[in-house]
């Protein structure tokens, strides 16, 4: 459902990411991880089309994210880090107005933001302005933004980064809950969203990738068995950075 191929970007004279390659197939979740600054934000960034690559393409469900950018973004779904929203709007407004930007009207774009919510756990709050929520909520509320159209593929960027352990099982479960019928991305450098919700990782490190597998697989990689010890080993250098 999603074929990333050879993709690069340079910054000047800079290359932050060094030809990445992988697939992602239908009922996977893959955790896309590395320490900061491996590239994680840019390498989502250049599948969803947010900037272009500088060589290398990315295909979502066969659709050129180049050459045929508007088919590809119809089959995703994108939640960034801190996901922007329309503070002063309630919930159920700023999830009408996407509906509206996605070309849903009427009783369809009525029960897609009715599902969003529901899927989001948003009900009890669907009717407070976004500028009121705690940030699990806010964070739910962007959430439902990039699942409205009912995307094959959905990337999240750090999707439960700050919040507070309770906030975090209830966005997993949600992963969870979908994961069968989508292929799945979450850009992380927290460890244990591996164990909580994937089923295969890639960890990167100065834009390459390092390792690509199941967790069991990864954590053979040291006698340890420790994912932090082997993703300590793959992404730490000399100097400790």
């Amino acid at each position: 459902m999603l074929k990333v191929e050879n993709l690069k970007k340079c910054f000047g004279s800079f290359m932050a990411v060094k030809g990445i390659s992988f697939e992602v197939k239908k009922g996977e979740v893959l955790g896309f991880l590395g320490p900061n600054g491996a590239g994680k934000s840019t390498t989502m960034r250049m599948i969803t089309g947010f900037i272009p690559p500088t060589s290398g393409t990315a295909e979502i469900c066969g659709h050129d994210i180049l050459k045929d950018p508007v088919g590809a973004k119809s089959e995703l779904g994108y939640l960034p880090e801190a996901a922007p929203s329309y503070r002063a709007m309630t919930v159920m407004d700023f999830l009408a107005f996407i509906a509206k930007i996605r070309g849903f009207h009427g009783a369809e774009a009525k029960n897609r933001v009715e599902k969003a919510i529901v899927d989001a756990k948003l009900t009890n709050v669907a009717r407070q302005t976004i500028e009121t929520l705690s940030k699990g909520y806010r964070q739910r509320t962007c959430f439902a933004q990039a699942i409205l159209h009912d995307p094959k593929v959905l990337i999240m960027d750090e999707p439960t980064d700050g919040l507070d352990p309770n906030q975090k099982f209830v966005v997993r479960e949600m992963i969870k809950n979908m994961a069968k019928e989508k292929a799945i991305i979450i850009s992380t450098h927290i460890l244990e969203e591996v164990d909580a919700v994937c089923t295969r990782a890639v960890i990167i490190s100065h834009g390459e990738i390092k390792a690509d597998g199941t967790p069991d697989k990864l954590r053979a990689m040291d006698p340890s068995g420790k994912l932090d010890v082997v993703f300590r080993n793959l992404t730490m250098d000399k100097e400790g950075k």
